[in-house]
């Protein structure tokens, strides 16, 4: 062998040996990145986990500003016919004063005219 032909051979070596080293890195490679059956059901079931943990955070969410949004109407609602029963007894209270007051002036035209009736009569 020549010179020459040993360089070529061991060119050739050295280029299949990078050759096969590719190989089974690619093989490897591939095999960890194809998933077994198993694993797809595992991927799967954990992102349709995360999707519900999402979303039902979001409704969790959602609900408990409504429950708090209730709870702000429903002290308004307190407060608001609390006023109401203080108006509707103040108007209760103005209302008898108001017929009281309208009894006495009609006793006292009913006197009043009465006594007017008398002393034109007398006279």
């Amino acid at each position: 062998m020549t010179a020459k032909s040993k360089s070529v051979d061991l060119d050739q070596q050295r280029d299949l040996g990078v050759e096969g080293e590719i190989r089974e890195f690619v093989r490897r490679d591939g095999q960890a990145l194809r998933r077994t059956p198993e694993n797809d059901s595992e991927l799967v079931a954990h992102n349709i986990g995360t999707l519900v943990q999402r979303v039902a955070g979001t409704s969790v969410q959602e609900v408990e500003r409504l429950i708090n949004e209730l709870q702000q109407l429903r002290e308004l609602l307190h407060q608001e016919g609390t006023r109401v029963q203080r108006e509707i007894a103040e108007y209760a209270h103005l209302s008898q004063s108001a017929m009281q007051s309208t009894k006495i002036i009609a006793e006292s035209l009913s006197q009043w005219k009465g006594d007017g009736g008398l002393r034109g009569a007398r006279s």
